[in-house]
């Protein structure tokens, strides 16, 4: 009977200690074996218990090992995984090459696009500036012919004192080319058509032409000496060399 009164104790310690315990996804078993042998002198019994915990909520099942099947799969599934980082490595750098390539172009064509706006820039003032120049150069023979006129009037005969009628005639005349040359000269000045009159300067083969040279003691060699038809310019840009005579070194 004590026996008995001892085991249903303990097991219902057990039971209440398994109901009071907090309860998680694996809840903690309790086992109470019980084995009892009785002697004359006491009552010798056998307790045993064992708690599992879970981990994580679950417990763990223990892996099995490898079969070289699986390891040979593995393998095959990282040498494919390797295969495509390298075709992702060589498909970059593909792509960084296009790019530096297309950068190249495209500074390429910027420059390109630049020259081709100064050109085209420079072109349009070059019209702007020289678009008389066929005009210009149809005049010039207008303006030589004015000079030789002028250069034809004996300079005895240009003076206010003459008391010949003809001679007052001629100088009313002579004053008036002359003031037709010099607003001639003025009005082709204003759009960039200037006169080149090298007298007594150095000879300029990219302004003068020379017609012939003579020898001059007292003058230096490669001076201009004599003009024999003035030349012109148009903004700056030869329009016409001036035909001169040069001092010939001896």
């Amino acid at each position: 009977m004590l026996q008995r009164r001892l085991a249903t104790a303990f097991l219902q310690t057990g039971r209440r200690i398994a109901a009071s315990a907090p309860r998680t996804t694996a809840t903690p078993i309790l086992h109470l074996p019980c084995q009892f042998t009785s002697s004359p002198a006491t009552a010798n019994y056998i307790f045993s218990s064992r708690r599992f915990y879970a981990t994580n909520g679950e417990a763990k099942p223990e892996s099995a090992p490898a079969s070289p099947t699986a390891e040979a799969e593995a393998g095959e599934e990282l040498s494919e995984v390797e295969k495509k980082v390298q075709e992702l490595e060589a498909s970059l750098a593909a792509k960084d090459k296009d790019i530096t390539d297309l950068k190249d172009k495209y500074l390429r064509q910027v420059a390109d696009f630049r020259n081709l706006q100064e050109t085209t820039k420079r072109e349009i003032q070059n019209s702007k500036d020289y678009a008389i120049q066929k005009f210009a150069r149809d005049l010039l023979e207008s303006v030589d012919n004015l000079e030789r006129a002028l250069a034809n009037v004996p300079e005895d005969q240009r003076t206010q004192e003459q008391e010949n009628e003809t001679d007052r005639a001629l100088i009313s005349l002579y004053d008036g080319v002359r003031m037709t040359q010099q607003v001639l000269e003025h009005t082709l000045k204003q759009h960039g058509l200037e006169k080149i009159d090298p007298l007594g300067e150095k000879f300029d083969p990219h302004r003068h032409e020379a017609t012939f040279e003579v020898t001059q003691p007292n003058k230096e060699p490669g001076t201009v000496f004599f003009v024999q038809q003035t030349g012109f310019t148009l903004n700056n840009r030869v329009l016409r060399a001036a035909k001169v005579g040069v001092v010939k070194e001896e």
